[in-house]
């Protein structure tokens, strides 16, 4: 290894360990004042809308005429008989109530929970969904109307679609009409309402949509579900955000431009809801929550202008998977529920690694192999950029008995000793920083990977050796006592992953030019990764430990096809050639920068000693 590499693996570990610790409980940004009617309080759910208060009044009459004076024009709606009824497709069951024509609780079928219970998105215990509009006799929840719908329960087939109508009847024949239309093999399902003949007892401008979502907890690794779980949302500008994913602390924000579509988005599933025309404005707050079951408490407010109601409004809902593959399909941006890394890692990812493991999940069932298959494709590419860098380093340590003599001829003078290496370097035609860019161009790959296999939902619940489901960490063995920024256990996979890349440590510090401290430097990496990874997707921990023993592989062939005194003599060749010959323009500029960083650090030394 020599001093580039070492610094390149420094660097890795650098931005790896930040990651970790960016990504864990810690105190963010307070909550932003809104001076807003809905606005939330010390606890992101409000108090409950007061119902109707029929059970204390046994006449009739008086009933209605509690209601009336309570909720005006539409008081006829607020009473009536709740049905419930499900619709069941290949992906998921809804449940539906009449009243307030709405979705009750959702099912994804092809899912379980961390202990293999039906996957439950969300049901009335943990989820609300408020239609709020203005009136004279206060703030009105639509909700809270009671609707007739001709519907029963059925089950859609794949290919097929059902529409449940829901409509609610003013006593002045004002309607509400909700239409949902759900498709046998989709996760989101189209939503319509219109208010009919409200125009003049509604009036706001604006309906409000209040969603509150007690997340609850669906993986085995806790912290990191919680680490995951957010509030995101697209505007109409093009621009994809989200509440700090992270957050001891209570959280609010509010978005005055247009908003596209916003989602509950946790680790593996999200529920969310796009507008057609957009929302005018929303607000989105979250706190966190004691209890194990749950993961996040969040709420949204989201805008709707009362004219797109009137003429009949069009949104999309979304219940079910994390999955890059199917989010794209739903709405502008909507895949951004998946993360997928920094800019540049995340092009990797959505250009290459998501076409890839598609196309390999097509062919080949057991997920371990697919690891393995794309570790080999992807080393096959870089081939050549791992033999550019192991020559550059062979190159190196031929230089080693020069550099030597440097040192002893320079003593300490470190600027003598730059100026005698740069000569040297430019003699021997030997290009210092040859064996780093090959190193550069392989880490948004290593990056990618790294955030790739940690969000991707194909992984979860698949087994591959020791290992019960590669999106979360393995157990190879569990601790009687927890070890600080390690865990309580042992993964198998990380503990191999740490070995492997020693032992190519090892292997790469045969032909480095780099001794005393610097050398050492990469036998603690490893440990640091280990720590680091522990807690990480199996099926990264895997990745890298395959893709070590590929590594170690090819260094060994190219090792057996490298000869040393070659090399030696190549660069005695290009001492002749190039003897006599001018600095090129980019050693010049090289040795430049290096005369300015240390005539600054002279004039720094000189006047600390003033």
């Amino acid at each position: 290894m020599d001093r580039n590499q070492a610094i390149g693996l420094v660097l890795i570990a650098g931005l790896l360990i930040v990651y970790s610790l960016v990504f864990r409980p810690s105190v963010q940004e307070q909550p932003l004042p809104i001076n807003d009617s809905t606005a939330v309080t010390s606890s992101v759910l409000p108090e409950p809308t007061i119902e109707p208060q029929t059970s204390e009044v046994s006449n009739p009459q008086q009933q209605d005429s509690v209601l009336s004076s309570q909720y005006g024009a539409f008081a006829s709606a607020m009473r009536g008989q709740e049905e419930t009824f499900s619709i069941e497709t290949e992906k998921a069951r809804y449940n539906f109530s009449s009243k307030g024509g709405a979705i009750q609780s959702v099912e994804l079928k092809e899912y379980k929970t961390h202990t293999k219970d039906p996957l439950i998105l969300f049901d009335e215990s943990t989820n609300r969904l408020d239609l709020q509009v203005g009136t004279t006799n206060g703030v009105i929840n639509l909700s809270d109307l009671y609707f007739t719908t001709n519907q029963r329960a059925t089950t859609v087939a794949p290919g097929d679609s059902v529409v449940v109508n829901f409509v609610s009847t003013l006593a002045d024949g004002s309607t509400v009409v909700q239409r949902y239309t759900i498709y046998g093999d989709k996760y989101d399902l189209g939503y319509h309402i219109k208010l009919n003949g409200l125009e003049n007892k509604v009036l706001t401008n604006e309906m409000t949509i209040v969603w509150e979502d007690k997340m609850k907890r669906f993986e085995t690794n806790l912290e990191d579900a919680r680490n995951k779980a957010t509030l995101r949302y697209y505007t109409l500008a093009e621009d994809s955000d989200n509440l700090t994913a992270i957050s001891s602390e209570p959280q609010q924000e509010t978005v005055g431009e247009g908003i596209k579509w916003a989602s509950f988005s946790q680790h593996f599933f999200n529920a969310g809801i796009i507008a057609d025309k957009g929302f005018s404005s929303g607000i989105f707050a979250s706190e966190p929550v004691a209890d194990t079951s749950h993961v996040e408490l969040g709420r949204m407010e989201l805008k709707v202008p009362m004219s797109d109601l009137y003429a009949g409004a069009d949104f999309k809902y979304y219940y079910g998977p994390n999955s890059y593959n199917v989010l794209k399909k739903v709405t502008d941006s909507y895949e951004d529920n998946v993360y997928m890394g920094y800019k540049l890692v995340s092009w990797v990812n959505k250009l290459i690694i998501v076409n890839l493991f598609t196309f390999l999940e097509r062919h080949i069932s057991n997920y371990g192999i697919i690891i393995i298959v794309i570790v080999l494709i992807i080393k096959l590419a870089l081939f050549p950029l791992s033999r550019k860098s192991y020559l550059s380093m062979a190159k190196m340590k031929a230089l080693k008995p020069e550099l030597d003599k440097l040192k002893e001829k320079t003593g300490g003078d470190m600027q003598a000793m730059q100026q005698e290496q740069m000569k040297l370097y430019r003699e021997m035609g030997v290009n210092p920083i040859s064996g780093c860019v090959p190193l550069l161009l392989q880490m948004p790959f290593l990056f990618a990977m790294f955030f790739f296999f940690p969000n991707s939902i194909e992984l979860r619940g698949e087994s591959f050796l020791w290992a019960t489901d590669l999106s979360t960490y393995d157990v190879l063995v569990n601790l009687p006592f927890t070890i600080p920024f390690y865990g309580s256990h042992v993964s198998g996979f990380t503990l191999l992953m740490t070995l492997s890349t020693l032992a190519i440590t090892w292997s790469n510090n045969q032909v480095s030019s780099v001794q005393g401290p610097m050398k050492n430097i990469g036998y603690f990496m490893p440990i640091i990764f280990m720590f680091v990874l522990n807690s990480y997707s199996s099926g990264l921990s895997f990745y890298y430990f395959v893709s070590n023993l590929v590594t170690f592989g090819q260094q060994t062939m190219i090792r057996r096809f490298v000869d040393d005194d070659k090399i030696r003599e190549q660069l005695e060749q290009n001492k002749k050639k190039n003897a006599g010959k001018g600095k090129s323009k980019f050693q010049q500029r090289l040795e430049e920068a290096m005369k300015a960083s240390q005539e600054a650090q002279k004039q720094r030394q000189s006047k600390k000693k003033k």
